[in-house]
């Protein structure tokens, strides 16, 4: 894993600098910006750390005393990939790295795969984790049309969905990923930014993290997560098929079992929050930090 600003790291008994590289593949490089209280940021599937940069600006800037650590993960958006379970191989390596790094209790902010990993690190290794700020992720995202599903049909709907997307041609591949893509932004000009780092993402790790995500059911799970967790969720993509008060209470019931935790949904975003509406997103969120 490597950083933008020198660090020393000891690691296997070698002192190193300015950059540090783990014994097993990297599941994930970092961007380090200013000098403070650390920021972890994760970005979601496919995605590139660049999708944080507008929120490194404000978070991090120079008056903030604010430090922030931007991950781009291993297979997305150009970064080689690397074999086995990407999001455990990264939840394990991120609390390795804020040991090493001694970041104490970072304030971890995830975005879609990167709430989840978020919360995930909140759930097992609670003593790296801070406060938490999840945009637009659940914590049982194969649950949102059936509450009651079973582990055993989560896992199939995973199953479905990885088969369907391995048998597409590329053209087919590419069609889907651009439908999908344009209901998540409003911008052309960030929806063909966000295919950019689709087509450059490795095709196997983009399935693979999809189908974990899918098979996924941390609602009980999250009873364990002691940080303030703000969580800050979108509908109006999906208002023709929902109202925005029964998407508002997807989000509840799923974060029904999590202690203390703040919901607010935005009015006019899409799932790129920090696209559609900045202000809305960072505002909270700087609340929420002070």
């Amino acid at each position: 894993m490597k950083r933008t600003i020198p660090t020393l790291t000891l690691l296997a008994g070698v002192l190193l600098s300015v950059s540090t590289q783990a014994a097993t593949p990297a599941a994930f490089t970092v961007d380090v910006t200013g000098q403070g209280q650390p920021i972890i940021l994760i970005p979601g599937l496919a995605s590139s750390g660049e999708v944080w940069q507008s929120t490194v600006a404000r978070l991090c800037g120079p008056q903030t005393r604010r430090q922030c650590h931007v991950l781009t993960l291993a297979g997305f958006a150009g970064a080689a990939p690397i074999a086995g379970d990407l999001l455990a191989q990264t939840e394990q390596q991120l609390s390795d790295y804020i040991v090493a790094q001694k970041l104490g209790q970072p304030t971890i902010i995830g975005h879609s795969l990167g709430g989840f990993l978020a919360l995930k690190l909140a759930i097992d290794h609670p003593q790296q984790t801070g406060k938490l700020v999840i945009v637009d992720s659940l914590p049982a995202l194969g649950a949102t049309q059936s509450s009651n599903i079973s582990k055993e049909q989560l896992q199939q709907s995973a199953k479905q969905m990885q088969d369907f997307m391995r048998n597409q041609d590329g053209a087919s591949f590419a069609t889907g990923q651009r439908h999908t893509v344009s209901t998540m932004v409003t911008a052309p000009a960030d929806v063909e930014r966000i295919i950019a780092w689709g087509q450059r993402s490795d095709k196997d790790t983009v399935i693979n993290a999809m189908g974990t995500l899918i098979a996924s059911d941390l609602r009980q799970d999250v009873a364990r997560i002691s940080s303030p967790t703000l969580v800050l969720g979108t509908w109006i993509a999906y208002k023709d098929y929902a109202p925005r008060a029964a998407i508002e209470q997807t989000f509840r019931s799923q974060y029904a079992q999590m202690p203390g935790v703040k919901i607010e949904m935005a009015d006019t975003a899409r799932h790129f929050i920090m696209y559609d509406q900045p202000d809305w997103m960072f505002g909270r969120i700087e609340q929420f930090l002070n």
